[in-house]
């Protein structure tokens, strides 16, 4: 079993980390920045938002796209500053979440779909798991425009393509499930099936490898998990906290980056730098995207 280790600590709460020329590139929630770290576990700030930043992506020209969560926007950092690339709101709801970006461009979004620190404060996490609104997944094209992917997702979370580009897999954070879809010549996506049951983990961001399994982050357990097709666990580390995202990187795509927290509730996260980021060496590298 991988064994992990610290790389940075005093963070709020990290999502979305990306991979990027050399270093691991992640937003910190309650910061308001995206942020990079090196191999040595240097980090810095790369980009401040007057918004909660989550999903990050690159456009095939290196223009950075990060999700701006509460403003439910797609925003594009160019050489002048951040820019408006697509307004999300006729698809997202509640809350903008995490996203991949394709070989075109073309960006996929997901979003909350509800207020889930009010329902689980009200209902508890039973009942929410049985009972629950379901989120669009939008589709943001390279010039802007804004589609519906996928409806009726169970909180649309963490995503990846596979490397020939055919293939979305989605975590469905409140199904306990991954799900895919064929994704056709112009982006829509199609054939909507299991990939693979999560027998009561919850996944949040997720990650491939090349052998064509997944790691996911368990949002409710201290683990960052690999999932073959189907569904059979494969391996499990110890992320000491709740794992909320999880990146392979590296130099040989064989470190698994994994961004943790004692919690998600938003206030508590947000009063104190408890977020870390963890890392483990594993036997299969990186593929696809992000």
């Amino acid at each position: 079993m991988p064994i992990s280790k610290l790389l940075a600590d005093n963070l709020f709460f990290g999502e979305g980390p990306r991979w990027h020329d050399g270093r691991l590139w992640f937003s910190d929630f309650y910061d308001r920045a995206v942020k990079s770290v090196d191999p040595d576990g240097s980090v810095r700030t790369e980009v401040a938002l007057d918004d909660q930043p989550s999903g990050l992506g690159w456009l095939p020209d290196g223009r950075l796209l990060i999700v701006a969560m509460h403003s439910l926007e797609l925003r594009r950092r160019d050489d002048d500053g951040l820019q408006l690339h697509a307004k999300l709101a006729g698809v997202a709801r509640h809350l903008a979440n995490d996203m991949v970006v394709d070989a075109k461009g073309r960006a996929y979004v997901g979003s909350f779909g509800f207020d889930i620190h009010r329902e689980l404060e009200a209902r508890g996490a039973a009942a929410l798991l049985a009972d629950h609104p379901t989120a669009p997944l939008a589709r943001v094209d390279l010039d802007g425009s804004v589609h519906t992917a996928a409806e009726a997702m169970h909180f649309p979370n963490g995503m990846v393509i596979t490397p020939d580009e055919a293939t979305l897999i989605v975590a469905e954070t409140l199904g306990a499930c991954l799900t895919a879809f064929d994704i056709d010549a112009h982006g829509s996506l199609r054939n909507r099936r299991p990939w693979a049951p999560l027998d009561g983990r919850l996944p949040d961001g997720i990650c491939l490898d090349a052998d064509g399994n997944i790691w996911i982050s368990n949002a409710i357990a201290p683990e960052c998990v690999l999932i073959a097709p189907g569904g059979t666990v494969l391996e499990i580390v110890d992320t000491g906290n709740p794992c909320f995202a999880c990146m392979l990187g590296g130099e040989d795509g064989r470190t698994l980056f994994m961004l943790t927290a004692p919690t998600s509730n938003a206030s508590q996260a947000a009063a104190a730098r408890n977020g870390r980021i963890m890392t483990a060496y594993v036997k299969t590298g990186r593929a696809g995207r992000p």
